[in-house]
C-alpha cells in the first residue's frame, strides 16, 4: 500500500532557508522510497510527483506486476519514481529485509526487478540520478541506466527489444503526440507491453491520443481507472504490420 509519510525541505547546504529541494516519502510493495524534487534547475513540470505516477505504482502493487529479468524503459521519468520501483520489484513482490531500512548495501541481486532505462530531457537527468542513488542499492545499480531521450529525435539510439515501456502523464501536449508515437513505435515490438497512465485532460488532447491516435498502431485496453475516472491506466501492444490502420484521407 502506498503512503506519503513525510516531506522534508532543504537546500544544498542543509539549511531550511532558501528551499532548493523537497523530499517526499512513499511505500510500495514494502519498499520505502525517498523521492527528491530539485527546484534549483528550472525543471518545471519535471519537478512534480504527478498523481498518475502514484496511481501506476499502486497498480503494479495491486496486480503484482513483475519486472524480474525484463528489459524496461520509462519515458518522461521526471523524478524517476515509477522506473525506480520497476528496478526494485522482485518476483512475487517479496522485498529483502534490507529494503525496509535506509541501508541497501547487503541486498543481493537474486530475483530483483527489471533492467530499467529511465529517460527524460537532458536537464532532468541529474534529478533522476539523485533519486536512483538514494533509492536503489549500490549492488544492483548496474541494472539502472539514466539517459536523455528526446521523442522523435534520438530514439534510434535506443534498442527495439524492450519487454516493457512505461509512461505516466506523458500525454499533455498535442504538438508532441507525433513524436511520442514515433518513439513508441521504434522502442517496441509485438511482444512489448506498454503501460501508460494518464490524467484524461480533454483540453490537452489526452482523449484523442488514447482513443484515436494510439489505437492506429497499437492494441490498447483500459486496465484500471481511479474512482473519479480522471486517471486511467492503459495497457498496449504493438500491432502487426497487417493490422496497422491506414490514416483516413
Amino acid at each position: 500500500m502506498q503512503s506519503q509519510q513525510e516531506e522534508k525541505n532543504y537546500n544544498s547546504s542543509g539549511f531550511k532557508e532558501g528551499i532548493n529541494k523537497l523530499e517526499s516519502r512513499y511505500q510500495f510493495c514494502g519498499h520505502h522510497l525517498r523521492i527528491t524534487r530539485d527546484f534549483t534547475s528550472n525543471l518545471g513540470i519535471s519537478a512534480i510527483i504527478w498523481e498518475a505516477g502514484l496511481v501506476l505504482c499502486q497498480y503494479f502493487e495491486r496486480e503484482k506486476i513483475s519486472f524480474s529479468g525484463k528489459k524496461v524503459i520509462e519515458l518522461g521519468s521526471g523524478t524517476g519514481i515509477v522506473g525506480i520501483l520497476a528496478v526494485l520489484l522482485e518476483k512475487d513482490h517479496q522485498p529483502h529485509q534490507s529494503c525496509l531500512t535506509d541501508s541497501f548495501s547487503t541486498l543481493t541481486t537474486s530475483f530483483i526487478g527489471g533492467d530499467v532505462t529511465l529517460t527524460d530531457q537532458p536537464n532532468v537527468l541529474s534529478q533522476i540520478q539523485f533519486n536512483v542513488a538514494n533509492n536503489i542499492p549500490v549492488s544492483v545499480q548496474q541494472r539502472t541506466k539514466v539517459s536523455a531521450l528526446i521523442w522523435g529525435e534520438n530514439q534510434n539510439q535506443f534498442p527495439t527489444n524492450y519487454d516493457f515501456i512505461l509512461g505516466t502523464d506523458i500525454v499533455y501536449s498535442s504538438r508532441d503526440f507525433p513524436a511520442l508515437i514515433k518513439t513508441l513505435k521504434h522502442l517496441s515490438n509485438e511482444n512489448t507491453v506498454i503501460y501508460i497512465c494518464s490524467k484524461m485532460r480533454e483540453s490537452m488532447g489526452a482523449m484523442d491520443f488514447h482513443e484515436k491516435l494510439l489505437p492506429m498502431d497499437f492494441n490498447t485496453e483500459i486496465v484500471h481507472r481511479t474512482a473519479d475516472k480522471e486517471i486511467v491506466v492503459f495497457k498496449g501492444t504493438k500491432k502487426s504490420p497487417g493490422d496497422v490502420e491506414k490514416p483516413q484521407m
